[in-house]
């Protein structure tokens, strides 16, 4: 866990600088991009290190900014056991 730990905060690295100069990881639009990360970011979540983030706040607000959007939110309801 904590190599894969390490592995995640460098990739955090690049989003936090990414998402300094963008809402989201593609450019101003919601895509794919950012989509695709639902289901894990979701799972994250659920464990104790869920506030990862607190540690990028740009990573952070792109993150509650995806949690606000409706099909996520059903997303969500449906991973939920």
């Amino acid at each position: 866990v904590e190599d894969n730990l390490v592995k995640l905060k460098n990739v955090l690295n690049v989003y936090e600088a990414r998402l300094t100069k963008s809402k989201y990881l593609a450019g101003d639009y919601l895509s794919l991009a950012d989509l695709n990360h639902v289901s894990t970011t979701l799972c994250l979540g659920a464990t104790p290190h869920a506030s990862l983030f607190d540690a990028y706040p740009h990573v952070k607000a792109w993150w509650t900014d995806l949690l606000a959007k409706p099909s996520v939110q059903k997303v969500a309801a449906l991973m939920k056991p």
